[in-house]
């Protein structure tokens, strides 16, 4: 059989089940996947140990053969664990991994590995050991390491690099290597053809394709590594960069309708709030009427922190949009303005409960206008205002609705994905309001936006604080508007960081809480409790569990009930809703609570296993209880208590908002740290190159640069099959 990219690695290999299931795990089903399986480090053999030289607290790496390896419970504990030994010429040392006794069943009798970790010594005995070590099998013992029967050929004192990849279960790192060296050995390089343009490897000093593939799996010094991950990353985010760029150019060589509205009007809509605006916000006013009153097409992202005022600017865009009115094109492009109608708006939300909050926060706005919305879900379509009730909203029937927005007569309609069917159809479509824009992929956005020949202005929203590398990355097509103030007279959320130790008085603390009429959220990381046969389990917290035992043991008198992504959206809506309205005090929830739901009387907030999230997303949670003039609480209970947790944590307490939190995720962390960095197709390579602010801009401005010279990419047919096909991996749901 040929060997390419596209064979099945299942194809070219002899693999066991478990070998098929292992690679299925880590996203490997070609050639192509396998060889871009990029080590996570390198070790390096003259850093090895002997076993005989190691003391209590040493971090060490030695290589030996396994001796005893057996899964088994401890005696007090009856924790499951597996445990052996590992011996060189030196010596032997006692190995324990708690919580892990399939290792028992992976690593065979006599197999050669490398292990990783610090030793302990037992107060008894003075008995030496690694606590849970990271251990590889490897083929063979790597010359330069330290004197041992088993590698008796080897030269001693050499410097050797060997790639430690990301493994699972049934596929070690050394099988990932040795395979990897098949390929190239049977050719596999000759196949290649660079994406990249000369001129670009030229100007940033990148190898080619078949040069930076040897050196980042079987690199001769550390700079060839470093050098071809620096080639992969940058090739990454121009890819990515050039089809939002692409993407942009497209949009944009429409006609957009004008929207030029009287400052006067937009200042008295804005009078009426019940709150006044922050700078922020009305920079963000301003620089979206600005936008508008252009004949392209505004794409635009906003982020802001929970609570900021998304929804207000929103509000106020909306506004100058269905009160202006629609132009009518002649055949020679000149507009014609029209003295009825009105342009129409549209507002998609990822929930339905979502889009009922936003629907009626806009009837709020606009009641004293004469002008009306609609409510568009998959439960059912609402119309305000009310013939019998001015003052409120009615059912409507979905044929009714459609046929009223097909015709003008309704100026802004609120929904979920309902919006985007083929069924509605939009008369004077203007602008395109997108509400946590990462919850819809680029193919959902663009079926609302292309719904006519002229394409509407668009606002994406998100309040998920991410760095400004990943944003200019990812939402490569918007310009982007920081709403980095709170609103005036917001109480700060008071977060406290709880060790096991203090967990008793907290309760005490959250009850008072509790009494006086509030309610609390407690998140936890998983939602059923983990299995400790199963390979990596996360023990932590679980929502079922942890909402068994708030019931039973801390807070019997009050309703807890439990939400997380596995149930159906229509049980989800039912229980925000329970929660909402007050009939449930006590929610327990993984991390999918919806954003932007709003319970006020929600003021405290547990997280439990803290130090497993990122600051980001901590901040994001904590914003749950960022809903009123009440004060709110967060804690963050945390199980260690080692200083870069502790650090990590008080940063929470510091932080000025979450964009700054973001940043000291990623400078701390690194990218796998964000909130979500893994659903985004993003590899780990590119995502860590996102410190670099000069290598993504550099990429955008390559990219924005070709495709202002050739939008199809015509001149370079392997960079435009690369780039569809990264964008076709990449998804923001």
């Amino acid at each position: 059989m040929p060997l390419n990219l596209s064979t099945a690695v299942a194809d070219r290999f002899r693999l066991t089940p478990p070998q098929k299931d292992a690679l299925r795990r880590l996203g490997i089903v070609t050639v192509k996947d396998l060889l871009h399986h990029f080590p996570v480090r390198y070790g390096d053999t003259v850093e090895a140990r002997a076993i005989e030289s190691l003391g209590k607290g040493d971090t060490a790496v030695v290589f030996g053969k396994v001796s005893g390896l057996k899964a088994s419970k401890g005696w007090k504990s009856k924790v499951a664990m597996a445990d052996g030994y590992i011996e060189d010429e030196t010596g032997r040392i006692h190995c324990v991994w708690f919580n892990q006794p399939y290792l028992a069943k992976m690593t065979p009798e006599g197999a050669f590995v490398r292990v990783e970790g610090k030793v302990s010594e037992r107060q008894k005995t003075g008995e030496l050991y690694f606590s849970n070590p990271k251990i590889e099998v490897v083929n063979e013992l790597p010359s330069g390491a330290p004197d041992s029967l088993f590698a008796a050929d080897s030269a001693k004192g050499e410097h050797n690099l060997y790639p430690v990849y990301p493994e699972s279960r049934g596929v070690s790192s050394a099988w990932l290597y040795h395979n990897i060296q098949k390929l190239f050995k049977a050719g596999i390089l000759d196949e290649l053809e660079d994406p990249l343009p000369g001129h670009i490897l030229v100007r940033y000093h990148l190898p080619n394709i078949r040069t930076a593939l040897i050196w980042i799996h079987a690199p001769m010094k550390a700079e060839d590594a470093e050098a071809a991950r620096k080639r992969f990353a940058f090739e990454e985010i121009f890819l990515i960069q050039l089809a939002r760029q692409k993407a942009r150019a497209e949009y944009r060589a429409d006609p957009a309708y004008t929207i030029e509205p009287s400052q006067k009007s937009v200042g008295e809509f804005i009078r009426r709030f019940p709150f006044p605006l922050t700078g922020a916000q009305k920079r963000s006013i301003d620089t979206i009427l600005r936008d508008f009153a252009n004949d392209r097409a505004m794409e635009r992202l906003l982020e802001g922190d929970v609570g900021s005022g998304k929804t207000a600017v929103a509000a106020a865009a909306a506004f100058a949009a269905v009160t202006t009115r629609p132009s009518l094109i002649k055949p020679d492009g000149t507009r014609v303005p029209q003295k009825f109608g009105n342009l129409q708006v549209a507002y998609m939300c990822p929930t339905e409960i979502l889009a009922v909050q936003h629907f009626e926060s806009f009837i709020q706005y606009f009641s004293y206008l004469p002008i009306r919305i609609a409510l568009i879900t998959g439960s059912g379509c609402r119309v305000f205002p009310s013939k019998v009730n001015p003052k409120g909203w009615t059912d409507i029937a979905r044929t009714q609705l459609l046929q009223w927005v097909a015709n003008g007569e309704i100026a802004v309609v609120v929904g979920t994905h309902s919006l985007i069917q083929k069924s509605v159809v939009w008369k004077h479509l203007a602008f395109v309001i997108i509400d946590e824009q990462h919850r819809f992929g680029t193919a959902q956005r663009g079926r609302l936006v292309k719904k006519g020949e002229i394409v509407p202005h668009l606002l994406s929203m998100t309040a998920t604080p991410i760095p400004r590398t990943l944003a200019l990355t990812l939402y490569g097509d918007l310009d982007l508007t920081l709403l980095d103030e709170q609103p005036a007279g917001r109480k700060p959320v008071i977060t406290e960081i709880v060790y096991p130790t203090r967990r008793a008085e907290t309760y005490e603390k959250i009850r008072a809480e509790l009494a006086a009429g509030r309610q609390m959220f407690v998140i936890c990381p998983r939602i059923d409790e983990p299995d400790p046969e199963k390979e990596a389990a996360v023990i932590a917290k679980s929502v079922k569990e942890e909402a068994k035992r708030l019931k039973e043991e801390i807070f019997p008198e009050y309703e807890i009930a439990v939400i997380h992504g596995k149930l159906k959206p229509a049980e989800k809506d039912r229980v925000m809703n329970d929660f909402k309205n007050g009939h449930i005090h006590i929610l327990c929830s993984t991390s999918v609570v919806e954003v932007g739901v709003n319970v006020p009387n929600a003021t405290v907030i547990i997280i439990e296993g803290a130090e497993r999230f990122g600051l980001a997303q901590l901040h994001q949670l904590r914003g749950r209880v960022m809903r009123s003039t009440y004060q709110s609480y967060c804690y963050c209970f945390s199980e260690t208590t080692s200083e870069k947790s502790v650090d990590r944590l008080n940063a929470l307490k510091t932080a000025k908002n979450g964009f700054e939190l973001a940043e000291l995720d990623l400078a701390q962390r690194g990218a796998g740290g964000l909130a979500g960095a893994r659903q985004w197709g993003v590899s780990d390579v590119a995502m860590d190159a996102l410190r670099n602010l000069r290598l993504v801009e550099a990429a955008r401005a390559e990219a924005t640069r070709l495709i202002s010279e050739d939008i199809t990419l015509a001149k370079h047919p392997a960079l435009a099959a690369a780039a569809a096909e990264k964008d076709a991996g990449m998804h923001f749901e």
